[in-house]
């Protein structure tokens, strides 16, 4: 299983690193495809979008969207709900109960009933923040290690005359 996991991420990683792009396209499509995988329900066609719109590479926005998708948003749920709130000035556990019985019981009309300013709106915002610091994390990232091995690629071709 542990070398499945390896495999996986040491294509992605060949993947992400052979297209040919500047570095600042790449991560700047790697970060919005992050931004869209951790916002639920934009994903794809929303990464695909901005990265038409920013100029950003539109393979590493895809990339960027598989790797994060709707699951991470399912791991930072609590996260942004704390901090959405925080943000808001409410408390989080008048945020949290609606939706726990609302994921329990869930009928559509349900989610019509819920408050958008007291329920919705704190667990977006939450959403849009997480989304937007993981997003500069992995544009940084990114670039750093784009800009790394771009630096030792030129070392290697670089050869002194004896």
């Amino acid at each position: 299983m542990i070398a499945k996991i390896k495999g996986l991420f040491k294509a992605l990683y060949f993947k992400l690193f052979k297209i040919n792009d500047s570095p600042q396209k790449i991560a700047l499509g790697l970060a919005l495809g992050v931004f869209s995988g951790f916002t639920p329900g934009i994903g794809l066609l929303t990464a695909l979008f901005l990265a038409f719109l920013l100029r950003a590479n539109r393979a590493s926005a895809i990339l960027g969207t598989l790797l994060t998708n709707t699951w991470t948003s399912l791991l930072t749920f609590i996260l942004s709900i704390k901090l959405g709130s925080a943000i808001m000035g409410v408390s989080w556990k008048e945020v949290y109960a609606p939706w726990m019985l609302l994921i329990k019981d869930f009928h559509l009309k349900g989610l019509f009933s819920l408050s958008v300013t007291q329920v919705i709106l704190p667990v977006a915002l939450g959403y849009l923040v997480v989304a937007a610091f993981f997003g500069i994390v992995a544009y940084l990232v990114t670039l750093l290690i784009l800009f790394l091995r771009k630096k030792d690629e030129d070392k290697s071709r670089i050869s002194l005359p004896r």
